[in-house]
């Protein structure tokens, strides 16, 4: 069999990975990775065809010509490379996990670095057990700093991601509810999202965490190698000033007192953007170029995006969805929307046993607080809400329908869903 040494020696050549024998790029080593509906090892003659320089396979029957390497697994291959190039390149690797907000610090931290350092970090969500061995193989010889995202929905996958990517320094931007399918429970969430803060402590690294955070706090315990921020007596410490309709904060460093204007809705996004600030600070950024960094940085791909059409003011954030992250975007959106004040909820997925449970809470929450109007899009919803007269409908599609008839004229819209409801189709049914 192939060792990781010598497909290093090829990556060295062949500095460019495709998984997708759909989307193979030429002279690329082509992983022939395994799924639950597809099996890359019949595609490696395939994309070897379509310009690969060798393909990686794990099936002996597979094997056509010299350019076919043979290994015990593809995906502990990919993980081997991902690892032995990540200590060759010998670079400062900060890694970032939590319940909610990782994407968003991600971007913000990587904004910021970027004024000072040639930084590589994950795209979109290549944040599991594939996309973190393709972010680290991304990072080449330029590469001054390396930022890597990490996602979870089951105990132990934290760990592993921390095996092959050994990061340096690491921030839990929070701990909340979600994937409870995976985890277990909500101890299973904080048991698998501390894994990040003991390999860093094992490591002797230092560890980014919001002070405010009980649950975060609790973790850290003694660990002496941190750097805080919050709103209290911490490295960094920051007020909220205004949101709506972007979120505004006066910072406090060592040299002096900062205003930060962002392009970010939701008071929620204090945290994220304190999290950047803090490791911008931490690596030398100068305070000018964090406030720059901020301002510039504008979020994409549903993300607490701010959208204008006609008289409606939209708040879209259905990148994804779990009990935490829609309460707190629900508290902000009406604290700061008084008077029409429109809700489209999608289903928060991944919940199992306690699926039923955290989607009632929600809607005993919006009793409670009385928007103008709730539309609820998803079957698990549908299932629940007719009981506290909120609008259900199944699908999308069926929302998107009603729209045509019913028209929303004006006012404020929250649109908050877990990604697989696609409550991104309803813009178009919005004007």
């Amino acid at each position: 069999m192939t060792t990781a040494k010598e497909i290093y020696q090829l990556f060295k050549e062949f500095p460019l990975i495709s998984t997708d024998s759909r989307k193979v790029e030429k002279q690329s080593l082509f992983f022939a990775l395994k799924g639950e509906n597809f099996n890359g090892n019949k595609f490696a003659t395939d994309s070897i065809n379509k310009g690969a320089a060798y393909s990686i396979i794990d099936e002996e029957k597979y094997v056509s010509s010299e350019k076919t390497i043979l290994v015990d697994n593809v995906l502990d291959a990919l993980s081997e490379l991902a690892n032995l190039h990540r200590k060759k390149l010998g670079i400062p690797i900060l890694a970032i996990t939590g319940t909610n907000g990782k994407t968003t610090t991600k971007e913000l931290v990587a904004a910021i670095l970027s004024k000072k350092y040639k930084v590589s970090y994950t795209q979109e969500n290549l944040n599991n057990h594939i996309g973190v061995p393709l972010t680290l193989l991304k990072m080449n010889a330029k590469t001054q700093f390396g930022v890597v995202e990490m996602g979870a929905n089951h105990p132990g996958e934290i760990e592993e991601l921390c095996r092959i990517a050994e990061p340096d320094y690491g921030i839990i931007t929070n701990i909340g509810k979600a994937h409870l399918e995976g985890f277990g429970s909500f101890e299973g969430v904080v048991k698998t999202k501390s894994e990040l803060f003991n390999f860093i402590k094992n490591k002797n690294g230092l560890f980014f965490y919001n002070q405010d955070n009980t649950i975060l706090k609790d973790i850290v315990g003694n660990y002496t190698t941190i750097k805080t921020f919050g709103t209290g007596n911490s490295d960094l410490t920051g007020e909220l000033l205004q949101s709506p309709p972007f979120v505004h904060i006066k910072t406090k460093f060592k040299k002096g007192i900062l205003y930060l204007n962002t392009n970010l809705t939701g008071d929620y996004n204090f945290e994220n953007i304190m999290a950047a600030v803090c490791i911008g600070n931490h690596f030398g950024v100068d305070p000018l170029d964090i406030q720059t960094a901020l301002k510039e940085y504008k979020p994409e791909n549903n993300r607490s995006q701010l959208i204008k059409k006609g008289d409606l003011k939209i708040i879209m954030d259905a990148y994804n969805a779990n009990p935490t992250s829609m309460q707190a975007s629900i508290n902000s959106f009406l604290l700061n929307s008084k008077e029409k004040n429109y809700l489209v909820l999608g289903d928060m997925l991944e919940l199992g046993k306690y699926s039923l449970q955290e989607h009632t809470l929600i809607l005993e929450l919006l009793e409670n607080l009385k928007p103008t109007e709730v539309f609820l899009v998803g079957s698990i919803f549908t299932e629940i809400g007719a009981t506290f007269n909120f609008k259900t409908f199944p699908t999308v599609s069926e929302f998107n329908a009603y729209l045509q008839n019913s028209p929303i004229k004006n006012g404020n819209i929250l649109i908050k869903g877990s990604r697989g409801i696609q409550l991104e189709k309803v813009l178009e049914y919005l004007n």
